[in-house]
């Protein structure tokens, strides 16, 4: 009977230091979305701590100050939490070889995972496993090392379109900011290129922000920026200007709402946010309601922009291209706490924690 229970314990001390190293690789090294558990907790269990700060705040400046070290201090707290569970792992291993006690197993443990080496044993598979977990806290140091700079250069490439459209769209970024100043400044027959720009931003904050998602919860050096209020700006630019800009059809403006709409929804899906899996205009509601629309026509007119004369179509139009986005893109701004901007942040809905355990996967 007491064999059966060191085995038991043997087993569960090894599926726990797999299935942490699972993690780690799943954060570190896989080059493709994948959600973890123990990550999922450790950011939500921080959240928790943050929002619980966040009470006693009510100046956004300062919210912005406490929130920029949320997603910094979560993906530290991951290596500890690893530690902890390797530690924990080896030790039954450890007790179930006959070691020691409990804490003489702790102790080994430690020593062999910090690389301390204070403790030692003579038993030549203890000795063995001892060697593997020493080898497998070194590698997690070097791997969290190479980590950091691949996420800040791809933290840099997001926040420098960000920076960048606060000359075209304003600050906050407005869609009737942005087409206003491309009216006046180019023409708005050269958005062409400025669409298929932003079309490869949403690619690359989709391939990044979900290999990556502590990512979404880096926030831009500014306060007044964040890369979800310029994906915003972007989209209900791209959006008017097909809908309601009397200029000839441009296929990459219909292509990058599409990119952003994607990149939008899979960074959601992580999050177990629902949304409208195929959204559609008038069964889906948007945010914006028409009166908002007839004024920012009304705008754009009084500045010369040439419209298209049917008013009720382009209003169709645009809600057709905005229900695709409008659901992600607000709880987005609400998941991240982004300042406020026209059309997106201004009008999100009340914070709601998420889950601290994955759901089934959704499909986008």
């Amino acid at each position: 009977m007491d064999i059966l229970i060191k085995v038991l314990v043997f087993i569960i001390g090894l599926v726990v230091v797999i299935l942490t190293i699972f993690s780690a690789l799943s954060t570190f090294v896989l080059t493709r979305a994948a959600r973890s558990q123990l990550n999922r907790i450790v950011f939500g269990i921080m959240r928790r701590i943050f929002e619980f700060i966040l009470k006693f705040f009510h100046d956004y400046e300062q919210r912005d100050q406490i929130m920029a070290y949320y997603s910094p201090i979560s993906l530290i707290m991951l290596v500890p939490a690893w530690y902890a569970l390797i530690m924990s792992g080896y030790a039954a291993m450890y007790w179930s070889l006959g070691v020691g006690d409990w804490f003489a197993d702790f102790r080994y443990s430690g020593s062999s995972l910090l690389t301390l080496g204070f403790a030692t044993s003579n038993i030549p598979i203890v000795t063995v496993l001892s060697f593997s977990e020493a080898l497998i806290g070194l590698i997690l140091v070097a791997l969290l090392m190479a980590y950091l700079p691949t996420m800040y250069a791809a933290f840099s490439r997001r926040e420098q379109a960000v920076s960048m459209l606060e000359v075209r769209a304003g600050n906050p970024p407005s869609a009737l900011e942005m087409l206003l100043r491309f009216n006046r400044i180019h023409g708005l027959d050269k958005l062409g290129d400025y669409w298929k720009t932003w079309e490869a931003w949403f690619a690359d904050i989709e391939e990044s922000h979900t290999t990556l998602p502590a990512l979404v919860f880096f926030r831009s050096p500014r306060s007044d920026n964040s890369w979800v209020t310029a994906s915003g700006a972007i989209l209900d630019a791209a959006a008017i200007t097909l809908s309601a800009v009397d200029i000839p059809a441009d296929a990459s403006a219909a292509l990058s709402i599409r990119a952003g709409s994607l990149a939008l929804r899979r960074i959601t899906n992580y999050f177990d946010i629902p949304y409208p899996e195929a959204p559609k205009y008038p069964t889906d509601p948007i945010s914006i309601k028409r009166e908002e629309f007839d004024e920012l026509l009304f705008k754009l007119e009084k500045a010369g922009v040439s419209l298209k004369a049917d008013r009720e179509k382009a209003w169709t139009d645009f809600a057709g291209w905005r229900v695709n986005y409008d659901r992600v893109l607000l709880v987005l701004c609400t998941l991240v706490m982004a300042p406020q901007a026209p059309w997106s942040s201004d009008r999100a809905p009340k914070f709601k924690m998420p889950p601290l355990f994955l759901k089934k996967k959704r499909k986008s």
